[in-house]
Order: C-alpha cells, then structure tokens, then sequence
C-alpha cells in the first residue's frame, strides 16, 4: 500500500477557513464538526485516495482528479504518485464555475 502525503492548496484551505467562518455565526459546535469532519475525511485519502468517484466537471479528466461531497460541500482533489492534492472546496448550491 502506497501513503500518499495530503496536501490541500491555499485556495481550497481558505473557503474552508470562510465557510466554517460564516457557520460559526449561528453555531460554534456546528463549525467545528464541519471542519473536523472535512479534515477528517481529507487526512484519510492518503491510504485510499480511489474511494471516490472521479470529477464529473473535470474536462480531459485521466482518472487523477476525484470529487466527494459532505456537510454540502464539494471537495475536489487530485491523486498523484506520491501525494494528494486538494484543489477546490465549495458549496454544492455553487456551480461548478462559480468562485
């Protein structure tokens, strides 16, 4: 079995920040459960990154960018040889070309 180093990207890390930012408006126990969950969740892709279905927005997509969605938030990643990338983090009432 291959572990592969999670990495997320700067981007993806920030909506993370803003969203459980703007959850912990109405409920400090619920933004702590988004973000453990999300980080939770992203942590356990380094044993088995393939459990997710591959991005259906993701043109000229090889097998190597997955998505999954939890707490209604789509997180999108891709599996490298040696690491995992988080690239994008949005709320799935958010189309896919929305920032």
């Amino acid at each position: 079995m291959v572990l592969r180093k999670v990495i997320w990207n700067s981007i993806a890390l920030q909506k993370l920040k803003e969203t459980c930012d703007y959850i912990k408006n109405d409920s400090l126990q619920n933004a702590r459960k988004v973000r453990n969950d999300v980080l939770d969740v992203t942590r356990s892709l380094c044993t088995y990154p393939e459990r997710y279905p591959l991005d259906k927005y993701k043109t000229d997509n090889y097998g190597t960018y997955r998505a999954f969605e939890m707490h209604r938030l789509r997180i999108a990643y891709r599996v490298l040889s040696t690491e995992v990338k988080i690239i994008a983090l949005r709320h799935t009432s958010m189309g896919p070309m929305d920032n």
